[in-house]
């Protein structure tokens, strides 16, 4: 029984962060209607930012927090403005391949400035671990501070969308970019706050992420990127909620795959379930059907 909580409370733990960076990616295609594949590495600069904080500058971990959103709002913004606003008419297949190469560049470009050796992160939170049952099920720091994080951004951003200019004017956007522009919204400006957002999100899943395991390497972010967009996928992307169940299913998933099979068959069985619920609801999980004139 205490095993069984252990893995449950871990793969709440890991969706959580999953479901964090789904909520960047599920943001991006809601809105934009394009798959920002160098999402994952976003995450990266961020962890790495707010290690260069603690380790290098020994500022506070609240501050590396900051600092690391701060920057990977900016770049979020950046990638937008210079890769993908020039490629808004452009083919779908044009945008997935300058995704994919931004993703490329940021990999590359992280292990020139820090090399591709594995660094040792010291977790930001300070919280104490909780022990149950006598000490038999232990809920560390890392784990509460994720599932209350992801449950906090999950609620602002339902607030956000629903209840606030700028939120209305994405919903707009995403229902009809045209439209939108005739009622005298700025689309570029709501696409740029749209990655400002998902990207922002992605520094603190990566600082997060890092966190409870305590390792940082310059692809951090590109496994836990692709589990993320397979999470949204099973969601239904696009979908706000659909991105937090997503990712917490997908969390537990893997880690009970991975507890009670096998680690090697883990990531095997997760996209085999993906596989499964696309079969039978081809939307996701939340997501709805949505027809295309043709």
């Amino acid at each position: 029984m205490m095993t069984f909580l252990t893995y449950l409370v871990s793969g709440i733990s890991l969706g959580s962060v999953y479901a964090i960076i789904a909520l960047g990616y599920t943001m991006v295609y809601g809105i934009a209607k394009m798959l920002n594949f160098a999402h994952g590495d976003v995450i990266m600069v961020g962890a790495y930012v707010s290690f260069c904080t603690t380790s290098y500058l020994h500022l506070p971990a609240w501050v590396s927090i900051v600092l690391a959103v701060a920057v990977c709002t900016a770049l979020g913004v950046v990638i937008e403005g210079l890769a993908y606003r020039p490629l808004r008419q452009a083919g779908s297949l044009a945008v997935l391949i300058t995704a994919i190469g931004v993703s490329y560049f940021l990999q590359n470009a992280a292990q020139l400035i820090w090399t591709s050796n594995t660094k040792v992160f010291t977790s930001v939170v300070g919280l104490p671990a909780v022990k149950l049952f006598g000490g038999r099920l232990t809920i560390t720091g890392e784990a509460i501070v994720t599932v209350l994080a992801c449950l906090l951004i999950m609620a602002g951003l339902t607030a956000f969308t629903n209840g606030t200019k700028m939120g209305k004017a994405m919903r707009a956007c995403s229902e009809d970019k045209a439209a939108a522009q005739l009622m005298g919204i700025n689309v570029n400006a709501t696409i740029s706050m749209t990655f400002a957002i998902g990207s922002a999100l992605a520094a603190i899943a990566g600082v997060l992420l890092c966190s409870s395991y305590n390792t940082l390497i310059p692809t951090a972010g590109a496994m836990p990127g692709i589990k993320a967009f397979t999470a949204a996928v099973f969601g239904g992307i696009g979908s706000i909620p659909g991105a937090l169940l997503g990712g917490l299913l997908l969390g537990i998933i893997e880690i009970f795959a991975s507890g009670y099979l096998s680690s090697e068959l883990s990531l095997a069985i997760v996209f085999g379930v993906l596989i499964v619920v696309l079969l039978v609801k081809p939307s996701g999980l939340l997501g709805k059907y949505v027809p295309e004139k043709v």
